[in-house]
């Protein structure tokens, strides 16, 4: 039986951008970093998903990919904006804006930073490549899903950038979301604050507490001290409007969390129980502390005032979240724990994603390809000088929508030639890389 040969010189390269991104958090946690390196192994997509970091050394290091392909697209404006960090098909769900409202929109912005936009957009195509190719698409539906991308975006960010009324371009919710985008909004409306504190927590002696295992750690003392230490320092970070009852916030419970999810190996969490908007018991709320991460762009931006505009990691991801996101989570701030930046937020009942897996018929993806399309536009458009932040100092919807304009018939095959050859690398990648790691060739596991 023959054995295909590892890229070797790849297989290298990979090792080493793995050592930067990954190599203090591996060490402390091998463990975690098995768990997510078989998570990866499962699929070219779900390599995809947990390497970032290689994605943006191809994109800064590699002539074949690099972002000096991009033409008139990038300018001194369009290639510092706010930016996902991490935009790829799986990275879209629901979540309830801080007016009560259900949304589909991005989700997940632990990525997130500031740089070009045809970053974004590049990731978000070259992972629809990756879903088409596991749909067994042809190459010539691969570019119809790409191209109904690029013309969904550029649609909805002209319409911006001329000042298209807010009824013109709503946000996805239960009354202006259909398909599967929809779907998941109703899924996520079935859902209840109760279901989730089943789920994790127990009445004992007439109070909520967490209940044991599920992945719960007890803490000792000492540990519980400086969370709550922690704890008392996000309040300082939350908007006036979110601190309108000061008994919302009364802890009842603290514990540890193994890190979940591939992008969270290694990375310490917390989950803690507070009183929320009443005494009444079904209506408590958990939100988490979590280490915050380097985001993987950062490495190959060398602006040092963005760099210097944050504080720390947990800042850096809030304020971007703030800024990408309309009415973001009320809960939502930063600490720091043991010298490192932490994010808060509530660990959401009605958080659902959107699930690829039962959606096979091209022109139904041509739809939901669509509405994501907007769906970046929109958050793209919303960090800007109206955000309440001066890092982005100028209206990003008429920056893109200007730069895009100087040369319409290119935008689009740019997406397209970029999503092809970089979806044939990340499958090429993730053999080499199933490879390195069955045969013991990851340092530290």
């Amino acid at each position: 039986m023959s054995v295909p040969q590892l890229n070797e010189e790849r297989g290298e390269e990979i090792l080493a951008v793995f050592d930067t991104a990954f190599g203090q958090l591996l060490a402390a946690d091998p463990a975690a970093f098995r768990v997510k390196f078989r998570k990866m192994a499962a699929s070219a997509f779900a390599f995809y998903r947990g390497t970032a970091c290689l994605f943006y050394h191809d994109l800064t290091v590699d002539q074949e990919f690099g972002a000096k392909n991009d033409g008139p697209y990038l300018d001194d404006r369009t290639s510092r904006v706010w930016i996902h960090g991490d935009l790829h098909a799986e990275n879209f769900g629901t979540y309830m804006d801080s007016t009560g409202r259900l949304i589909f929109n991005v989700n997940d912005f632990d990525e997130a930073y500031v740089g070009p936009f045809t970053w974004d957009l590049k990731r978000f195509a070259s992972s629809i490549a990756l879903i088409g190719y596991a749909k067994a698409f042809s190459d010539e539906q691969i570019t119809e899903l790409v191209r109904v991308y690029a013309g969904a975006y550029r649609e909805r960010i002209h319409a911006l950038a001329t000042g298209a009324k807010s009824d013109e371009v709503p946000p996805f919710t239960l009354d202006t979301a259909d398909g599967p985008l929809l779907g998941a909004l109703r899924v996520a409306r079935s859902l209840t604050r109760f279901g989730l504190l089943e789920s994790m927590t127990e009445i004992r002696d007439f109070e909520r507490r967490f209940a044991p295992g599920g992945g719960s750690i007890e803490l000792d003392a000492a540990t519980r001290y400086k969370v709550l230490a922690a704890f008392d320092g996000y309040l300082e970070t939350l908007p006036e409007s979110s601190l309108a009852r000061p008994d919302s916030y009364r802890v009842k419970d603290v514990v540890g969390r193994r890190g979940i999810g591939i992008g969270s190996a290694g990375l310490p969490s917390y989950n803690i129980l507070l009183e929320g908007n009443s005494d009444a018991l079904e209506n408590d709320v958990v939100i988490y502390i979590k280490q915050a991460q380097t985001p993987a762009v950062s490495r190959y931006i060398t602006d040092e005032a963005i760099r210097d505009y944050f504080q720390h990691e947990g800042h850096r991801t809030v304020i971007s979240q703030r800024a990408l996101q309309a009415h973001a989570d009320p809960w939502l701030g930063w600490t720091e724990l043991d010298g490192s930046g932490q994010l808060v937020a509530e660990v959401s009942p009605y958080a659902v994603d959107l699930d690829w897996g039962d959606i096979d018929d091209p022109e139904e993806i041509a739809e939901v390809v669509a509405d994501l399309g907007r769906a970046t536009a929109t958050m793209h458009a919303a960090a800007d000088d109206q955000s309440g932040e001066s890092l982005v100092p100028f209206s990003t919807e008429r920056a893109i929508d200007a730069a895009i304009a100087a040369d319409e018939e290119g935008f689009a095959p740019l997406l397209v030639d970029f999503a092809h050859r970089y979806g044939a690398r990340a499958r090429a990648d993730h053999q080499t890389f199933v490879d390195l790691f069955r045969n013991g060739r990851i340092p530290g596991l």
